[in-house]
C-alpha cells in the first residue's frame, strides 16, 4: 500500500500558545514508553490557564463568604465577586442595561432562560443544535426547524418560520455560534436581523465560540448569551447568562432562597416574598466566588493577549489538521454547512472500516493523544451527518473493523484552542495516518461501555 503525502507542516512562526496547564505531563504508552500528553479535547473542556491557576491560588488565603458579610475577607471576597461580574460583562460587550448571571454552566443558563420566558413565548430552534440547546423549553412553543445545508440557507430556513407566526406572541430564537460537533460558524448576526425585523429576541449559545473569538454582543445585536467557564480556559464550574433585563426581571427566581429574596416576612397562612431585582435574583444560595474569579481571570488574560494573533494562530492549525486528514482517502471530515464554511478549531470525522471509539482508542493508547467519541450530546447532528436513521443505535463502536459500506455509529472530534502546542496537531495528524494505514498496533477490547487496551 502507498504511503499517504506528507501534508504541509504548521507555520513554525506563529505566536506562543497561551501558557496552560497540563503541558508537561508524560503519559505511558502500551506499546512502551511515554511521551507528552497531546490535549486534543478542548471543546468538551480546555484545560486551564496558568494565569487563572496563579489569580485563583492568590486569592483562595483571603477566601470568605460573598454578601452581606461584615468582616474583611467578607467584603473582599463580595468585590472580588462583583468585579468579576464587570470584567465578564466588558468582555462580551454587554450593554449598560444588561443584567450578567452566574450559573454553572451554559445547560444552565439556557435551562434558566427557559424557565423566564413570558407565557406563550414561541421558541425557534434548528434541530442540529446541542442537546442544551434542544431540550430544556418544554413550557414553550417550541418550532423545530430542519438542517440547513449552508448559513445562506439557515437564514432562509429561519426567515420563512418566522414570517408564519403570531406577532401577538413573544418569539425568541436560540442559536449557536459555533457548532460543538463540526465547529463551524453559524452566521449569528444575519439571524439576529431576520429576527429582530419581526420582532423576536435571539439567544446565542456561545460556548463554543468565546473561547476562539472575540464576541461583543452590541455587535452581534444578540439579546442573550450563555457560555461556560471550563470551555475559557477557567475549569472552575462556572457560567454565565447575560442579556435584556425584562424577562430576567419580571420571572420567579430561578432558584428560590437566600440571596434572590430581598424581604421576607411571615403571615399566618405562609411567607410573602419580595424577590431581588437585580443580577442576584437568579443567583439564589451561596455564589461561587471561586468559578466567577476564575472565568474572570480568563477573560482578562484574552482581553490583554493579542486575539488577533490567537485567531490566526488557530486558523494556521485547523488548515494543517485538515490538509493532513485530506491526505488520508478513508478519512471524511464531517460538516454540514459546506467544507468552505469557517469554522473554530474542532474537527470531527470517520474512517473507513474503523469504529470511532476503537480509533480514539488507539490514539489514546499508542500515541498520548487525548480526543473524544461518540455523538457530542447533538445526537440527531451526528446521525444526520453520518446518514443514520434515528432508531439507529448510540452504542459505543466494537474493537473489529466495520464490515464494507457499515456505517460508524459515532464519530472522533479532535479540538484544540490557544494553548495547544503545534507539536500536538502535528503528532495528531500523524497519528490518524499511521493507524490508519498500518492500523492498531494492540488489541483492544469493550469495558464499562468504553473501548479500552487490553492490559
Amino acid at each position: 500500500m502507498p504511503a499517504h503525502p506528507t501534508p504541509p507542516a504548521p507555520d513554525r512562526a506563529l505566536a506562543a500558545p497561551l501558557p496552560v496547564l497540563g503541558t508537561d505531563i508524560m503519559v505511558p504508552l502500551v506499546t512502551g514508553g511515554e511521551v507528552p500528553y497531546a490535549a486534543l479535547d478542548y471543546a468538551a473542556s480546555a484545560p486551564a490557564l496558568q494565569r487563572v491557576w496563579e489569580d485563583v491560588a492568590a486569592y483562595l488565603p483571603y477566601y470568605g463568604s460573598v454578601h452581606r458579610g461584615a468582616g474583611y475577607l467578607s467584603q473582599l471576597s463580595t468585590d472580588l465577586f462583583e468585579q468579576s461580574r464587570v470584567i465578564v460583562r466588558d468582555f462580551v460587550g454587554c450593554r449598560p442595561d444588561d443584567q450578567l448571571v452566574f450559573t454553572r454552566s451554559t445547560t444552565d443558563s439556557l435551562n434558566m432562560m427557559a424557565m423566564v420566558l413570558p407565557a406563550g413565548t414561541e421558541v425557534y430552534i434548528f434541530e442540529t443544535e446541542h442537546h442544551a440547546t434542544l431540550l430544556p423549553w418544554r413550557r414553550a412553543d417550541v418550532t423545530v426547524l430542519p438542517a440547513p445545508a449552508s448559513r445562506y440557507e439557515a437564514v432562509e430556513v429561519l426567515a420563512e418560520a418566522l414570517a408564519a407566526r403570531n406577532p401577538q406572541r413573544p418569539g425568541l430564537v436560540c442559536v449557536t455560534g459555533a457548532s460543538n460537533v463540526t465547529g463551524e460558524l453559524w452566521p449569528v448576526a444575519e439571524i439576529t436581523e431576520v429576527a429582530h425585523a419581526v420582532g423576536v429576541r435571539v439567544l446565542l449559545d456561545a460556548a463554543q465560540l468565546v473561547p476562539h473569538r472575540p464576541v461583543d454582543m452590541r455587535d452581534l445585536d444578540v439579546d442573550y448569551i450563555a457560555f461556560s467557564g471550563h470551555k475559557l480556559y477557567a475549569p472552575f464550574g462556572a457560567g454565565v447568562l447575560a442579556g435584556r433585563p425584562d424577562w430576567l426581571r419580571d420571572a420567579e427566581p430561578y432558584l428560590a432562597g437566600g440571596g434572590a429574596s430581598r424581604r421576607v416576612t411571615r403571615h399566618a397562612d405562609g411567607f410573602t416574598v419580595e424577590w431581588q431585582e437585580n443580577d442576584n435574583r437568579h443567583e439564589a444560595g451561596s455564589p461561587n466566588v471561586i468559578g466567577a474569579y476564575a472565568m474572570a481571570s480568563a477573560c482578562r488574560a484574552l482581553a490583554e493577549a493579542d486575539f488577533d494573533a490567537l485567531v490566526a494562530r488557530e486558523e494556521s492549525l485547523l488548515r494543517h489538521t485538515l490538509t493532513g486528514l485530506a491526505t488520508v482517502p478513508q478519512v471524511r471530515v464531517l460538516s454540514l454547512l459546506g467544507q468552505d464554511s469557517p469554522r473554530v478549531g474542532v474537527v470531527s470525522f470517520v474512517a473507513d472500516g474503523w469504529n470511532s471509539s476503537h480509533l480514539a482508542a488507539a490514539l489514546s493508547a499508542e500515541h498520548g493523544i487525548g480526543v473524544r467519541d461518540g455523538m457530542f450530546c447533538a445526537h440527531p447532528l451526528v446521525r444526520l451527518l453520518l446518514g443514520n436513521s434515528p432508531d439507529q443505535p448510540d452504542q459505543c463502536g466494537a474493537p473489529e473493523p466495520l464490515a464494507p459500506g457499515e456505517r460508524p455509529v459515532n464519530a472522533v472530534r479532535m479540538s484544540f484552542g490557544a494553548g495547544t502546542p503545534v507539536e500536538h496537531v502535528d503528532r495528531f495528524v500523524k497519528a490518524v495516518a499511521q493507524l490508519v494505514r498500518d492500523g492498531a498496533r494492540w488489541t483492544y477490547r469493550i469495558e464499562a461501555g468504553r473501548c479500552v487496551p487490553v492490559r
